[in-house]
C-alpha cells in the first residue's frame, strides 16, 4: 500500500509521518495482510491501540469450498506501527466458517 502515510505540519514548519486512527489502522490491517496472502479478508474482529502502534485481528478465507459454510476460516493477528505500517503478522486460529464459537 503506497503512500499510506499523511503528513502534517508540526509547529517548527516541519513535516512528518502522522499517527493514524483507528478506521485506518482497520483498513491498513486488512489491506496489508491481503497484499501478503494473496486473499480477500474478510473482516477485522478486534483492533486494539499498543505502545508501538495498533494491533488488529483480521478473519479471512484460506480455503474457498462449496457449501461455503465449508471453508476454512483463518485468524491473524497484525501488528502495525503508529503510521499504519505492517510489523508483524500470525496466525492464530484455523476453523470452519459455519463453525460457532462457545
Amino acid at each position: 500500500m503506497d503512500g499510506i502515510m499523511a503528513t502534517t505540519e508540526s509547529t517548527e514548519g516541519k513535516r512528518g509521518p502522522q499517527r493514524i486512527g483507528a478506521p485506518a489502522a482497520m483498513r491498513h490491517a486488512a489491506g496489508q495482510l491481503a497484499q501478503l496472502l494473496g486473499c480477500e479478508p474478510g473482516a477485522v474482529s478486534a483492533l486494539k491501540r499498543t505502545d508501538e502502534g495498533w494491533s488488529a485481528d483480521v478473519e479471512v478465507v484460506e480455503i474457498e469450498r462449496v457449501p461455503d459454510t465449508a471453508s476454512v476460516m483463518a485468524s491473524y493477528r497484525v501488528k502495525l506501527d503508529e503510521h499504519g505500517e505492517l510489523l508483524e503478522y500470525e496466525r492464530i486460529r484455523r476453523y470452519a466458517r459455519g463453525q460457532i464459537d462457545r
